[in-house]
């Protein structure tokens, strides 16, 4: 398990502690708890001042889970760790569906309304919803990290490939490009292009080759157009053959290798966009900001002997990596689920409006997302139960726990645990 967060009275950070020590002191009742997710106690009492000692707060952004962790670089242990889910593709559904029934009521003949041109101005650095909201979650867990703990560093991984270290080796950082690292972004680069197969026969998990499609025998450059994957045969095989005289059997295969040479790879230049726009919130903190790429942190990763996981690549970020630490580390993971829709009724698949949404949305203390425990003492439903609630005017609300749904728990019996923030969580 990660480290448990410790605050003061005044509700300043000091070091995280041990899970045990933590559990002694909510014994003897000289903390309380303060938080659930992350576990985080308060002290009871006053304490001397003591020193309290930096961590780094590494980042390792992706398309659909983001990795964080905790260092001490002192020690090199890893304090913290979670992994976060973003919702980018249920928020494309859902705009999407909003257009369609929009675009569905434009053409009934309903009460006329004026048209609007201006409302279309997109303002400068403006993202797509999807993605701005993975900058945003990753925002509000680095803002919830810095009130918990003293964070004065930050390791983002800025980018998937060093693409000016791929067209050019010598731009910087010699060091780099030699010895056991040298090709490692480029290497990595055309693994994410060709599918991590061989470009002419298709095999998978086989020890792969850096391969011209033009030989350098007949002129070819070494430019990452001009690169490929190849399997030791086909390699041999082919030879200082020119692709055209190799292929000259299969032009449909001819076709298809030339075509994803010139195609840049789209993905990891969508989220090289919104980790520019991380970097510039990252930035805004004040702290000191080190960046590093997607070859660096495999090389870190591998060099150490680490699993490839979320929170492990985030570990791994940047050149001030020390020797980790990782011993008994469970990562919190963390899913985005937003907090509901603003719509004051729902529609059927016709955008026609079929029930209506109450105004209210707290009833007994309670509201539709919240992480509640009960213990049931009577009547058919007797247990305990931990999980989401969704509440109901009537009192009578339902739980989802990990066992699945638990229908017609009374309020009498729940007991806020964690409050709604628009994110539900789990080891």
């Amino acid at each position: 398990m990660s480290k448990v967060f410790v605050i003061d009275q005044n509700k300043r950070p000091l070091d995280p502690i041990h899970s045990a020590q933590a559990r002694q002191l909510l014994r003897n009742k000289k903390a309380a708890v303060f938080r659930q997710f992350p576990f985080t106690i308060i002290l009871t009492e006053s304490r001397p001042d003591s020193a309290v000692s930096p961590l780094r707060l590494k980042i390792d952004p992706g398309a659909k889970h983001t990795g964080i962790a905790l260092i001490n670089d002192a020690t090199g242990e890893v304090v913290f760790a979670a992994e976060l889910k973003h919702r980018g593709f249920a928020i494309r559904d859902a705009l999407i569906s909003r257009r369609q029934l929009r675009r569905g009521r434009r053409a009934r003949i309903t009460r006329y309304r004026k048209p609007r041109f201006l409302n279309r101005t997109r303002p400068e650095g403006w993202l797509a919803p999807s993605l701005r909201s993975r900058v945003e979650n990753i925002k509000t867990l680095v803002e919830k990290l810095g009130k918990l703990s003293r964070v004065e560093a930050i390791s983002q991984e800025l980018v998937r490939f060093d693409m000016q270290l791929i067209r050019n080796p010598n731009i910087e950082g010699n060091e780099y490009q030699q010895g056991t690292q040298e090709g490692y972004e480029t290497r990595e680069y055309l693994l994410e292009k060709w599918g991590r197969q061989c470009a002419y026969c298709g095999v998978k998990d086989v020890p792969f080759q850096v391969e011209h499609i033009h030989p350098r025998a007949k002129g070819g450059s070494n430019s990452i157009t001009n690169l490929t994957l190849s399997c030791e045969k086909c390699n041999t095989k082919k030879g200082t053959k020119d692709i055209k005289d190799f292929l000259k059997l299969d032009p449909s295969k001819l076709t298809k290798i030339l075509a994803q040479a010139k195609r840049p790879l789209a993905d990891a230049a969508a989220v090289n966009t919104t980790r520019w726009a991380l970097f510039r919130v990252l930035k805004e903190t004040g702290l000191s900001i080190e960046t590093g790429s997607g070859g660096l942190t495999k090389f870190n990763r591998n060099q150490q002997k680490l699993e490839k996981t979320h929170w492990l690549d985030a570990a791994c970020v940047g050149k001030s990596t020390p020797i980790l630490n990782t011993k008994g580390i469970k990562p919190l993971l963390i899913t985005a689920n937003g907090h509901g829709s603003r719509q004051s009724c729902r529609t059927d698949k016709f955008g026609f409006p079929n029930r209506h949404v109450p105004r209210e949305k707290i009833h007994f203390n309670f509201q539709t997302g919240d992480i509640v425990s009960s213990v049931v003492t009577t009547g058919k439903k007797v247990g305990q139960y931990v999980g989401k609630v969704a509440i109901r005017s009537s009192g009578s609300f339902n739980i989802s726990t990990k066992n699945g749904l638990v229908q017609g728990i009374s309020h009498k019996f729940c007991k806020l645990i964690h409050a709604k923030d628009g994110y539900s969580y789990a080891y």
